[in-house]
């Protein structure tokens, strides 16, 4: 059974840090991509970070420079360093792993999120 389980929110002033955290169990993590998505109520779930197979990141505009992502595949864990944290990162953060291959369906897996609040 594959099983994602996201930790580390919590309610924060502005201008400081978290840093959440993804356990993965059920794949075998270097096979997947990673990426850390965000929601607010109301909205529609916005990607934040990337983490691809092959070591590449990527961020969306309103993180980058702010927020790292990273993993450690030995660990089956997934990371997402935010710092300079801002009123408009509040939301409910996601871990999602993916695995794509070539004439079968896509392994797309989801943890139950976490929030994020971020308020002075």
């Amino acid at each position: 059974q594959v099983q994602l389980v996201e930790s580390g929110g919590g309610m924060v002033q502005p201008g400081r840090s978290l840093r959440l955290s993804c356990a993965t169990s059920g794949i075998t993590l270097s096979l997947y991509a990673i990426r850390w998505y965000r929601q607010v109520s109301g909205r529609e779930r916005e990607l934040v970070a990337t983490s691809g197979i092959y070591g590449s990141a990527a961020y969306a505009d309103s993180v980058n420079g702010r927020f790292h992502i990273s993993r450690d595949d030995t660990k089956d864990m997934v990371y997402l360093q935010m710092n300079s944290l801002k009123q408009d990162d509040t939301a409910v953060y996601y871990c999602n792993a993916r695995r794509r291959r070539i004439g079968v369906p896509d392994n797309d897996y989801w943890g139950q999120g976490t929030p994020v609040t971020v308020s002075s």
